[in-house]
């Protein structure tokens, strides 16, 4: 999964720490392709750290534009910073686990930081403060700001440590957004080092920074610091957009019910989610066959339902629309039925 990688600039091979240091190493990594627009905001807010013991591994995919030469620029200025250009493109999760692969061995932190995001001064100081204050801490989140809005939200305060299976329940319910994007979250970097793919991304290939705080959280607890302490760029190019056009957060949410449902619900909390999500999504796929959707948009559900192990043909599809639609117009009758009964007898 991890690709081989190499440095242009021998100055990027130098040790992230020149002395010991007695507080933990944070390993900061930023993976990009043409991110050239937003990638020096990115290091910055690196460099501008309260929190100093962090080293910082770019992974440039093949990019195209000046995003080599901007991050070898920063690596001539501070020895902490180190780039790694990967000698063919490969997919975005898969760039993710080329820095995970660089971490340093005694990394206990990990920091993942879009190439097209930003963090505020204080965010590795307060997330790692949290952590070290709570071993049993495996993820840290905290609020951030979304364009103009503060997001992330759902934890009451003072509330900042959470048992992980709980924060899974709340998440498959749909009742707590905590996790965000991957530049959002803190991670012990033993929960990465497990020994497998960290991001799944052949069964959630949208939203498997998700499926991987759900997996982590099964043996770990999660923090949160109530402060704004990471910023999340949105645009037309963003993977969020794209899962936006397809309606992944459905898909795969529904993928995501039937993997840990049943290890973070009730039997009933469980099978109910899974049905309501379920004949939502076949009632989505219905309607979208009348939409003349794209090949992109259906390459894409395919492999969702192949992961699920459903094979959902037009008929099929059609024949939940008529269910599902039945069933709505069962509701609204009972409903007007039982109004009147109210109103004649009141």
């Amino acid at each position: 999964m991890r690709e081989e990688s190499r440095s242009v600039d021998a100055m990027t091979e130098k040790s992230p720490r020149d002395q010991p240091h007695d507080q933990p190493l944070v390993s900061v990594i930023t993976p990009v392709y043409n991110g050239e627009k937003h990638l020096a905001e990115c290091v910055e807010s690196v460099l501008a750290q309260t929190y100093q013991h962090w080293e910082y591994v770019i992974v440039d995919n093949c990019s195209s534009d000046r995003s080599s030469e901007i991050a070898h620029q920063y690596a001539q200025r501070d020895a902490r910073i180190r780039v790694r250009r990967n000698q063919r493109f490969v997919s975005a999760i898969q760039n993710h686990h080329v820095g995970f692969g660089h971490m340093a061995p005694d990394s206990k932190y990990c920091k993942v930081l879009h190439a097209d995001d930003w963090i505020f001064p204080d965010c590795l100081r307060q997330m790692v403060a949290l952590a070290e204050a709570q071993p049993t801490v495996g993820i840290v989140s905290a609020y951030r700001l979304e364009g103009e809005w503060v997001a992330l939200g759902g934890l009451p305060h003072p509330s900042n440590v959470v048992s992980g299976r709980e924060i899974c329940r709340l998440t498959l319910l749909r009742w707590a957004f905590v996790f965000g994007s991957p530049t959002s979250l803190l991670l012990r970097s033993e929960c990465i080092r497990g020994g497998k793919t960290f991001y799944d991304e052949e069964h959630f290939p949208q939203h498997s920074d998700t499926a991987a705080c759900l997996e982590v959280l099964q043996s770990w607890d999660f923090g949160f610091v109530h402060q704004v302490l990471t910023y999340t760029r949105h645009h037309a190019e963003a993977k969020s957009a794209f899962s936006r056009r397809v309606n992944s957060y459905l898909a795969e949410g529904v993928a995501m019910l039937m993997k840990y449902g049943p290890l973070c619900l009730s039997p009933s909390e469980s099978n109910e989610a899974v049905q309501q999500w379920t004949r939502s999504y076949r009632r989505f796929l219905a309607v979208s066959l009348l939409q003349r959707r794209s090949q992109t948009f259906w390459d894409y559900h395919k492999t969702i339902l192949d992961s699920l192990g459903w094979s959902l043909g037009p008929m099929a599809l059609f024949g939940a629309l008529i269910s599902d639609t039945v069933d709505v117009a069962i509701s609204r009758f009972t409903a007007v039925r039982n109004t009147i009964r109210l109103r004649l007898t009141s």
